[in-house]
């Protein structure tokens, strides 16, 4: 069975978060995507620090962490059921970097499905920023006066379709060839 349908792209969606403006995942939910404990991650990252500088891997300020915390209800009642320090984040290119620390097929999978992801809402979200852009322009010739309500209608049938103008992008990578 693939990996893909063990951690479908929504469930992987749903555990990227914002913080400090950026779309981080925590090291709690990367352990269980990658079947080990957090502190097993967190120890394998600490004995490679030099592969994960600032902008790759962030602590959470007791702040932050009791507010991600209380959102997504990671804490667990009784004695030594919780962490002693705040959670980690992992950028997407620390997320990357932790398929060289973590070196199993598992981990090598689950991090192509996460980059994917990520990949995946980056365009999404520059489909909205274009579309956005667009319907300002049409905001702004509204305003003014010089278009009329068929010409507004006709605006927004194009907006709503594929731009046609977009050339795929070529795939990056290595091709093997087979013998």
């Amino acid at each position: 069975m693939s990996l893909r349908m063990l951690i479908p792209a929504e469930i992987i969606e749903r555990k990227i978060y914002l913080i400090r403006g950026q779309k981080v995942m925590l090291d709690s939910d990367l352990a269980t995507l990658y079947g080990v404990p957090a502190k097993v991650l967190n120890q394998a990252v600490k004995r490679n620090i030099d592969r994960f500088p600032k902008d790759f891997m962030l602590q959470l300020t007791r702040k932050e962490d009791a507010s991600l915390r209380s959102q997504i209800v990671t804490l667990k009642k009784g004695r030594g059921q919780h962490r002693k320090y705040s959670s980690y984040v992992f950028t997407e290119h620390g997320v990357a970097m932790l398929s060289s620390v973590l070196n199993s097929q598992r981990a090598i999978q689950v991090n192509i499905a996460i980059i994917r992801t990520f990949v995946k809402l980056r365009q999404v979200l520059a489909t909205h920023k274009k579309f956005a852009q667009k319907l300002e322009v049409l905001e702004q010739r509204i305003a003014k006066n010089d278009i009329d309500i068929q010409t507004v209608a006709k605006v927004i049938q194009e907006l709503l379709q594929p731009n046609q103008e977009e050339k795929p992008k070529p795939k990056i990578g290595f091709a093997v060839s087979k013998k």
